[in-house]
């Protein structure tokens, strides 16, 4: 069981981003209440003891002690939290002075998770990051002071981004000797200052080729150092992977709290508004702005061989078939079939794996063995 928190406040937007965040905290007090609140209104959603309590966005580092410490009080006084749980901060460098290091490490946060994206000025200022590159190596010096379980975030398929810039960017995240590293290709979303740069020209298009190259890289150079790679963006030395990640990728329950925010409770998706003026106000009178989906069986299905494919679990097929039943592990074994003798994905020991030569292909993989008319079932009915 897990809790996400959303803090929808930047310094400034990043070109690429396309997440909910507001550059001005001018509600930042009532908003830090109303998350409070809706914890305590939605306590009842989670049986289970709290093992990852995780703080996203946005720009959690923009929060003080109190504020932090406020919103964990609150959970631990009405939640029921496991003896060790994994509790995460995202924060950007700009934001790790030592003083506020210093202030982190008094508080019950155990894990950073600093959105670096590159050592390179050229990079961050084509990223509109609000750090520059001395400010991203600093930053991490200094947090391993204060704490020993460090994320990164570096971003490959950046345009203009050579593959020796990739491999700097990579050996100076070795260097620091990060436990564990994210890594995610530059996507271009609609409407973001991104796509409206290239467009326009001004930025050139994202090479998805020169992405794969990187991302080629990035699994040889981490793993031969002993970085497991557990899951595809993700590569962490043993007993550094992400607790949080892998909730989500295995399909525990969860509940987001804030503006924006996602939850997954029984067989349900729920998410609030992406609006914090509106998100106040609906917390305030007693009504989370949730909007509300029922998966069937179908969803959960497809589901399911989405976010297991990405893993290094891979598919069980013996829970596809207790959880789903005989016709749609058939449906299932009978759609790999065109993938096994492509060589991009193969069955060892009862399991679905995608082939270490189609890893950059994962999602798109995993779509084409969805489900999408019930009627296929009847064809492959045992």
């Amino acid at each position: 069981m897990s809790i996400y928190i959303h803090i929808p406040f930047c310094k400034q937007a990043c070109h690429y981003c396309d997440f909910h965040f507001s550059t001005s905290v001018k509600h930042k007090k009532k908003l830090i209440e109303a998350i409070g609140k809706e914890l305590v209104l939605r306590k009842e959603e989670l049986n289970q003891p709290i093992q990852n309590i995780y703080f996203g966005g946005g720009t959690p580092s923009l929060l003080s002690k109190s504020e932090l410490e406020f919103i964990l009080d609150t959970i631990y006084n009405h939640f029921e939290v496991s003896d060790y749980p994994e509790i995460t901060l995202e924060a950007n460098p700009d934001d790790l002075s030592e003083e506020y290091l210093k202030i982190l490490s008094t508080t019950k946060i155990n894990r950073l998770s600093i959105g670096v994206q590159s050592f390179f000025e050229e990079d961050l200022k084509l990223m509109n990051r609000a750090h520059n590159s001395s400010e991203a190596l600093h930053s991490i010096q200094l947090a391993k002071k204060y704490f020993t379980n460090i994320s990164i975030d570096l971003i490959y398929g950046i345009p203009k981004m050579s593959i020796e810039r990739w491999k700097e960017n990579l050996q100076q995240a070795i260097a620091l000797e990060i436990p564990h590293i994210s890594s995610y290709a530059l996507t271009v979303e609609p409407n973001t200052a991104l796509d409206y740069f290239i467009k326009k020209k001004i930025i050139p298009p994202v090479d998805d080729e020169l992405a794969k190259l990187h991302f080629e890289i990035l699994i040889k150079e981490l793993t031969h150092l002993g970085y497991e790679h557990y899951e595809f963006s993700n590569f962490g030395k043993p007993k550094f992977h992400s607790q949080n990640n892998m909730a989500y990728w295995t399909g525990k329950h969860y509940i987001g709290v804030g503006p924006s925010a996602h939850s997954y409770v029984g067989n349900q998706r729920k998410w609030n508004i992406s609006h914090n003026i509106k998100y106040i106000q609906s917390i305030e009178a007693n009504k989370p702005p949730l909007t509300l989906e029922n998966l069937s069986k179908v969803d959960q299905f497809n589901e399911l061989i989405m976010t297991r494919l990405r893993t290094k679990l891979g598919v069980d097929l013996n829970e596809v078939e207790n959880q789903f039943g005989l016709i749609y592990r058939a449906y299932l074994m009978d759609q790999i079939k065109q993938f096994q003798e492509k060589q991009l994905l193969f069955i060892k020991d009862e399991t679905l794996h995608i082939t270490p030569q189609a890893k950059f292909l994962s999602d798109g993989i995993a779509s084409e063995l969805f489900l999408l008319d019930l009627s296929d079932l009847k064809k492959n009915r045992p």
